[in-house]
């Protein structure tokens, strides 16, 4: 009776078996590449869950990164992740701002042709050095894309494409699991979130948690040419969903 009276309303068991796969498949993806969750969560999200989006999608991102760093622990670029969590920070607290001045949808345009624009130079060749300003760069384009879409990973899947597959996940799990928080706390401030949307994430954990552990063998037999096609290809593809979303009216 009680959990009940806790189930959100609108959320029928059909509906909820769904999110979960969806969830179940982005965290996988997540375990094998070292992001993937938001990028591939977040845009089906908006089409066909909106309710998954900002909060339960950055709610859940958090234990899944402190489970992707702890499992490589030993392989996180202390440095790289400090420029980059710095970054992430300025981006948040500017996002906060920013959605008070511009629309959600104008800035997501924004975001999806930068990345697409990233994409297409890193195919062509165009590699980016791991430095502290590079870092700190894609930190701060993470922070505005991933408080404003709940997809802030692109901007780190160009700046990092060329990192060894383990310290990339560990790296990235790092990131992750304190950028979300950071996000999170931007989000309550500028009351874009609210505890319905939090406690959908918490029905939706062990769904994370699976995929998660499903992933384990898979990204033990990624090469690094494979992690940075996988990088890039969901970085293309969350780019694309999200401009579409975005210009694509939708009718209720």
């Amino acid at each position: 009776m009680a959990l009940a009276a806790l189930w959100p309303a609108g959320m029928e068991a059909g509906r909820y078996a769904a999110m979960g796969a969806l969830v179940f498949g982005g965290a996988c993806l997540q375990g094998v590449g070292g992001l993937g969750f938001s990028m591939f969560c977040a845009p089906v999200a908006l089409l066909l869950f909106p309710e998954l989006v900002p909060g339960p999608i950055l709610a859940l991102g958090c234990p899944l990164a402190l489970l992707a760093g702890l499992r490589e622990f030993s392989a996180i670029e202390w440095g790289t992740a400090g420029y980059t969590l710095a970054g992430r920070a300025v981006g948040a607290a500017l996002a906060t701002a920013v959605l008070q001045v511009l629309s959600g949808p104008t800035l997501s345009i924004l975001f999806a042709l930068l990345i697409l624009a990233g994409v297409g130079l890193s195919v062509r060749g165009w590699v980016v050095s791991v430095t502290p300003r590079a870092s700190a760069a894609a930190g701060v384009a993470s922070g505005l894309m991933g408080t404003i879409t709940s997809a802030g990973a692109p901007p780190l899947a160009i700046a990092m494409q060329d990192l060894p597959p383990a310290p990339l996940r560990a790296t990235l799990g790092c990131v992750f699991f304190v950028g979300s928080v950071m996000s999170l706390i931007a989000l309550a401030a500028a009351g874009k979130t609210d505890a319905r949307q939090l406690l959908i994430g918490v029905l939706l954990l062990p769904w994370m948690v699976a995929g998660f552990f499903a992933s384990g063998p898979l990204a033990r037999r990624m090469s690094r040419t494979g992690v940075r096609k996988v990088l890039l290809g969901l970085a293309a593809v969350s780019a694309l969903a999200i401009l579409a979303q975005s210009l694509v009216p939708t009718h209720a």
